[in-house]
């Protein structure tokens, strides 16, 4: 790892992703990977920082720099596309202000770097046995739905799914995809419904890629949340993740339907959210997620979210 402290190039983890980029993106996302070495290097320089290692296998949309400020104190230097999604997740880490998610310490939001509070990154919830995991997400994600401040930049989840629907009726017309057209007919129907009812009373500012494997062990909390995706809005789209968690392991079981709508039972309870409104948003976020994949090649993930949506 010394050699990769040297040269900072990215992980393959995060090469393989952005390669899979569709082609009008690819560009600049090949573009941002030449240059990331040296953006490291120069923010290293700027913020008197001194490298310990790249993390690996890392992120698949951004480098992470384990590094210690110029007084010692551990940190993590994440570089990711000046796409304006590191800009709002900074927005949301600097409202939770450390309340059940990793803590900012600096950043330049418009070239997409952060320096934030170093976590444990080899342990995540997927660490402990599945039953412990949800109960530990649940507390750490009540924490984080909290009303979004005024003026916030966060888009609407109505607004968000509105341009992943018009994308999933694209790809419905695709010859590849007439064996999947009655699930897509489903899962946008299902969106149609949900939208019609804002389902919370207020909208909350939501994480939006809420997960296991984004919350990790820290020292200041046993549990923070990092990589959010921020949205606003209802509470149940947030939770769908966590009802998909280990996804192959869950299929695997006996008995995996059951335990499928068990799991979205219990969450729904344990955090005063509606089950049916929880299935529904888990079904279209697994279908548009599950043809995303089939899209771009990646047939056993797109058919494992596909499988999936229909056991519920």
């Amino acid at each position: 790892m010394a050699n990769a402290n040297d040269r900072f190039e990215p992980p393959e983890r995060l090469v393989r992703a952005l390669g899979r980029e569709e082609e009008e993106g690819g560009v600049a996302a090949r573009r941002w990977l030449a240059d990331l070495p040296g953006s490291a290097r120069e923010y290293l320089e700027r913020w008197e920082l001194t490298p310990d290692r790249v993390q690996t296998p890392g992120g698949r949309t951004s480098m992470v720099v384990l590094v210690r400020q110029s007084d010692g104190t551990p940190a993590a230097l994440k570089l990711g596309l000046p796409d304006g999604a590191i800009a709002l997740e900074h927005a949301a880490l600097t409202h939770w202000n450390g309340r059940g998610a990793v803590r900012p310490l600096r950043a330049d939001p418009d070239a997409g770097v952060l320096l934030l509070e170093r976590l444990h990154g080899d342990v995540s919830l997927r660490s402990l046995a599945d039953a412990k995991a949800l109960l530990e997400a649940a507390a750490t994600l009540q924490r984080l739905w909290v009303p979004p401040a005024e003026g916030h930049p966060f888009t609407g989840v109505a607004d968000h799914t509105a341009a992943l629907a018009d994308v999933l009726r694209e790809r419905r017309a695709e010859p590849w995809a007439a064996d999947v057209r009655t699930v897509i007919d489903e899962a946008l129907e299902l969106r149609e419904g949900l939208l019609a009812d804002a389902g919370d009373p207020q909208p909350f500012l939501l994480h939006g890629d809420y997960h296991q494997g984004n919350v990790l062990s820290g020292d200041r909390s046993p549990w923070l949340a990092i990589g959010p995706r921020p949205l606003v809005g209802e509470r149940a789209y947030d939770l769908a993740w966590l009802v998909r968690d280990r996804l192959d392991t869950l299929l695997a079981a006996p008995g995996a339907p059951a335990a499928a709508r068990r799991r979205v039972a219990k969450l729904a309870e344990s955090l005063d959210v509606d089950r049916d409104r929880l299935r529904g948003w888990t079904v279209f976020r697994a279908v548009e997620a599950g043809v995303r994949e089939l899209s771009t090649g990646a047939r056993p993930a797109g058919e494992l979210l596909l499988e999936f949506a229909g056991l519920l």
